[in-house]
């Protein structure tokens, strides 16, 4: 959420109801992910209900953090005042090994590293003493 009295704080996370055991376990270092009990499928965004049966019956389980890009692009505009010391910087989509997909960014390695079906592992970032961000970082293949 963005800070109206200072433009050039980047935003953080908008905690709901839904969401709030998600952000919870990144605040532990840990990812994750809610999951259907009835059909045993991980889905995201997390909501009240399985969006592939429509059970209500969902539980949190722990995710591996691994997965690979299947989307990304470097941004060279400053859109927002608060990113612009970041120039340029990457926004990844990140296919867990679970299934669902997250988006965030890579550190620890060059903009020009990125690529489609890049491994990645999450790795957090303490950006507030409120707020913990996932982010990714390259891993070896396998």
């Amino acid at each position: 959420m963005m800070d109206p009295n200072n433009p050039t704080a980047k935003p953080l996370p908008r905690i709901t109801p839904d969401n709030r055991p998600f952000w919870e376990a990144c605040r532990r270092h840990e990812l994750m992910l809610p999951w259907c009990d009835p059909c045993d499928r991980p889905h995201w965004p997390p909501g009240p209900v399985c969006p592939f049966c429509f059970g209500g019956a969902i539980a949190w389980r722990r995710a591996s953090g691994r997965g690979r890009i299947s989307s990304w692009v470097v941004v060279h505009k400053d859109w927002l005042p608060a990113f612009r010391p970041d120039l340029p910087y990457n926004a990844v989509q990140v296919e867990l090994e679970e299934g669902v997909r997250l988006t965030g960014n890579v550190v620890g390695a060059p903009n020009s590293a990125l690529r489609v079906g890049l491994p990645v592992e999450v790795v957090f970032d303490d950006v507030t003493p409120d707020a913990t961000l996932p982010r990714f970082t390259p891993r070896a293949e396998g």
